[in-house]
């Protein structure tokens, strides 16, 4: 049995997502969820559905080895940043090379990088008046959205769109397609 940490920061529909949809397949199953917000939404929804979640905060994260032992000793097989907000570690990248994957609500490299989060991706996709967007699966690396591409899927931005139009769109796409690939990667690793 393959096993998943999620790192989320917020709401935490995609981690949802993801813990329901293994829940129903045999080779997977999201054993833990890591969120660097206290107040997260995230924490409400694993105690629903009966799934470990901590909080912890940014020493723990970058200046000690305290989220780096926490994940040695639950040994997962992918680490996923479903709405993470901060930049992951090199010293945890390196404990787990290729293992740590992210879902971004744009089609990278555009409206990539720090800051580029959420409703921040979201308006500058319909100020530029870009015609599509989308979301990137990417492995993350040492810089922000700069790791290697895994999928994308692409939605129209139309004229009369407004940002929150494309994050419904954005929305879709990730309930879509970021469990199943996930799936595509675990089996992959056998």
């Amino acid at each position: 049995m393959k096993r998943i940490v999620i790192f989320a920061s917020g709401s935490g529909s995609n981690a949802e997502n993801l813990i329901k949809y293994f829940n129903n397949k045999s080779n997977a199953s999201v054993i833990q969820v890591l969120t660097n917000n206290p107040h997260a939404k995230v924490l409400d929804r694993c105690k629903k559905l009966g799934v470990s979640a901590l909080s912890f905060n940014r020493i723990a994260f970058t200046k000690t080895d305290d989220v780096l032992n926490l994940l040695k000793s639950s040994n997962p097989d992918l680490i996923i940043l479903a709405g993470f907000l901060w930049k992951f570690p090199e010293h945890i990248l390196e404990v787990f090379p290729n293992k740590v994957i992210n879902v971004h609500p744009a089609l990278l490299p555009k409206f990539g990088g720090k800051g580029m989060y959420g409703m921040h991706v979201h308006e500058a996709v319909v100020h530029n008046k870009e015609t599509e967007t989308g979301i990137t699966i990417h492995y993350v690396n040492e810089n922000y959205d700069e790791g290697a591409t895994i999928f994308q899927a692409s939605c129209p931005v139309l004229t009369t769109d407004t940002a929150e139009a494309v994050a419904a769109k954005i929305h879709e796409l990730e309930m879509e397609h970021f469990p199943k690939v996930v799936d595509q990667l675990l089996t992959a690793q056998n």
